[in-house]
C-alpha cells in the first residue's frame, strides 16, 4: 500500500483552494510554488471513476481501428489465426499487470503521471518524460486521426464515386495525401478538439459510448463475413507461412507478444493520468481486467475471425476493417459501419493521445500552458509529423511501434523501480510541488542525474536494437529499454543524492 504524506494538510497547514478547470477540481494550497503547479496538475478534490469508467476507457482503447489494424498486421508475420490470438492474449495480459503497476501512485496520490514522474526524476528532471511522451502522443494523436480519416475518404466515396480521382495522391494532392484525404483529416481533427475542448467530463460520457457501440459494428461485421463464406467450416485459421509447429512460430509469436506490448505502451506509461479520477485501487484493477483480459479476448476473436473470413468472401486478406466495410453491398450498412469506427478511433484518440500531451506539455510551463492548450499543441504537431507517412504497411507499423516503444520502455523501467524498489510506495504529496532544496525530490538542482542517465542509455541501446539488429530484435525494444533502465536504476540507487527531507511519510 503506497504510504502517501500531505504534510500540513490538516487544520493548522496551508490553506486548500478548491479549483474547477478542464482536466478536474484539484486541490492547490498556499505553499505549492506556482512553477511546478496549476489546477490541472494539482492533486483531484474528488475521484469518482468507476469500474466501468475504466472498462470503458479500455474498450476505447482497443476498439479502434489502429488496433484492428495492428492485429490484422500480425498475419504479415506469417503466423495462422490461431497463432495471433495466442499473441494477442499474452500480450495483453502482460499490459494488464504492467497497467496496474503504473496506476497506483497516481490513484493514490490523485496526480497525473508528469507529476508521479517527479518522485523518480525530480521536481525539474520529470520534464524530461514529460516531454517524451508528450512527443509521442503527437506522433499516435496524428496516425489514428489519418486512421480515422481513411474511413471518412471510403465513406464519401461510397456516397460519391466520382470523387475517386481526388482520392489519388497523384493527381490530386501534396505532401503524400490527396486531397479528399486532407479534407477528411482536417474534419476529423476539429471533430477530435472540439470533444476535448469541453473537459475531462465530456470525455469520459464520450468514451462510455465509444466502445460498447463499435462492439455492435464488429459483432454483425463477423457474422456477415462468416455466413457469407458459408459457415465456420468455410474459415480457414491456418494463413500463415511458418512452420506452425517449431521453435521457429513460437519465437515469431513471441515477437507479436512483444508489438502487442509496444502498441499499448504509450497509454500503459500515462496511465496515471486516468488511473488519478479512480475511487479506489480495486476499482482501477476491476475495470482494468474487464478492459483488458475479458474484453480484448472477444476483440481478438473478432478480429482473428473477421479477417480470416475475408479470404474465402473476397479472395484475398484484409485487415483494415474500414476496407472491409467499404466492400459491403448494402450502402446503408457500409456507412453505418464506417461511421462507427470513426466514432471509435476518435474515442481512442482523445483518451491516449489528447489527453497525456495536454498534461504533459502544460508541465512544461503550469503557469503559461494550461490543460486545453497543452492539448492542442499536440493537435498543431499532429500535422506536422504527416503521419500517413508512419502506419502506411504492416512493416512501418512495425517500425514504428518499436521505435516509440524504445523511447517509452526507459520512462515506465524507471518509474517502476523508483517507486516499488526505492521509495517503496511512499510518496509525499506536498513535496512534488515545492523547489525548496529541502523538499524530498529536489535531489541536484531539481534533478535525479541517475534516473535520466538511466533512461538515456536504455533508450540508447533499445533504438540502436531498433535500427541495427534487425526485425526481429527490434520487436523486444521496449522489453530492452526498461529492463535495461530498470536494472540500472536499481544498481545505482545508493548513488541516487540523498533528500534533505524525511520520505518515511
Amino acid at each position: 500500500m503506497t504510504e502517501v504524506a500531505r504534510a500540513g494538510a490538516g487544520p493548522a497547514g496551508p490553506h486548500i483552494t478548491a479549483v474547477s478547470n478542464a482536466a478536474g477540481a484539484g486541490l492547490v494550497k498556499d505553499g505549492y510554488d506556482p512553477r511546478l503547479t496549476n489546477s490541472d496538475l494539482a492533486p483531484l478534490k474528488r475521484q469518482g471513476w468507476t469500474s466501468y469508467n475504466f472498462f470503458a476507457f479500455w474498450m476505447s482503447d482497443v476498439h479502434s481501428v489502429g488496433g484492428y489494424v495492428t492485429a490484422g498486421s500480425l498475419f504479415a508475420l506469417g503466423l495462422a489465426a490461431w497463432q495471433v490470438l495466442v499473441a494477442l492474449l499474452v500480450g495483453i495480459v502482460i499490459v494488464y499487470v504492467l497497467c496496474n503497476l503504473v496506476a497506483r501512485p497516481s490513484q493514490e496520490t490523485g496526480v497525473p503521471y508528469p507529476v508521479v514522474s517527479r518522485v523518480a526524476f525530480g521536481v525539474r528532471g520529470a520534464n524530461v518524460p514529460a516531454v517524451i511522451r508528450g512527443l509521442i502522443a503527437v506522433a499516435w494523436y496524428g496516425i489514428q486521426t489519418f486512421l480515422a480519416s481513411n474511413a471518412l475518404v471510403l465513406l464519401a466515396l461510397k456516397i460519391e464515386p466520382g470523387w475517386a480521382s481526388y482520392a489519388q495522391v497523384g493527381q490530386h494532392g501534396f505532401l503524400g495525401l490527396s486531397t479528399l484525404g486532407w479534407a477528411a483529416f482536417g474534419t476529423m481533427w476539429v471533430l477530435q478538439a472540439l470533444v476535448f475542448w469541453r473537459g475531462m467530463d465530456a470525455i469520459r460520457k464520450f468514451i462510455d459510448f465509444c466502445g460498447p457501440a463499435v462492439y455492435v459494428v464488429m459483432f454483425a461485421l463477423a457474422a456477415y463475413l462468416i455466413t457469407e463464406a458459408g459457415g465456420f467450416s468455410n474459415v480457414s485459421l491456418n494463413l500463415g507461412s511458418i512452420d506452425h509447429s517449431g521453435l521457429g512460430a513460437l519465437g515469431v509469436m513471441v515477437s507479436a507478444v512483444a508489438l502487442v506490448v509496444s502498441y499499448f505502451s504509450g497509454p500503459m506509461l500515462n496511465y496515471g493520468d486516468f488511473a488519478r479520477y479512480g475511487r479506489s485501487m480495486a476499482a482501477v484493477r476491476k475495470g482494468n481486467f474487464l478492459g483488458l483480459p475479458v474484453n480484448f479476448l472477444v476483440f481478438a476473436v473478432l478480429c482473428v475471425l473477421t479477417a480470416s473470413a475475408t479470404v474465402p468472401v473476397y479472395g484475398e486478406l484484409i485487415t483494415d476493417p474500414v476496407e472491409t466495410v467499404y466492400r459491403l453491398d448494402n450502402i446503408t450498412v457500409a456507412v453505418l459501419g464506417c461511421l462507427t469506427f470513426m466514432i471509435a478511433t476518435i474515442g481512442i484518440n482523445i483518451v491516449a493521445n489528447f489527453v497525456s500531451p495536454a498534461f504533459d506539455f502544460s508541465h512544461v510551463a503550469p503557469q503559461k500552458i494550461s490543460w486545453r492548450t497543452g492539448g492542442m499543441i499536440a493537435a498543431v504537431g499532429s500535422v506536422l509529423i504527416t503521419p500517413w507517412n508512419l502506419y502506411s504497411s504492416p512493416e512501418t507499423i512495425h517500425y514504428t511501434l518499436d521505435t516509440l516503444g524504445a523511447f517509452i520502455g526507459p520512462l515506465y523501467g524507471v518509474l517502476i523501480a523508483d517507486h516499488y524498489l526505492v521509495k517503496k510506495q511512499q510518496i509525499r504529496v506536498d513535496d512534488l510541488f515545492t523547489m525548496d532544496p529541502s523538499g524530498a525530490y529536489h535531489y541536484v538542482k531539481g534533478w535525479n542525474p541517475i534516473a535520466v542517465g538511466a533512461t538515456a542509455v536504455g533508450a540508447l541501446v533499445a533504438i540502436c536494437v531498433v535500427f541495427f539488429a534487425g526485425a526481429t530484435a527490434a520487436s523486444f525494444s521496449w522489453f530492452i529499454g526498461a529492463g535495461l533502465a530498470f536494472g540500472l536504476y536499481v544498481a545505482l540507487k545508493n548513488s541516487i543524492p540523498a533528500p534533505a527531507a524525511d520520505v518515511r511519510g
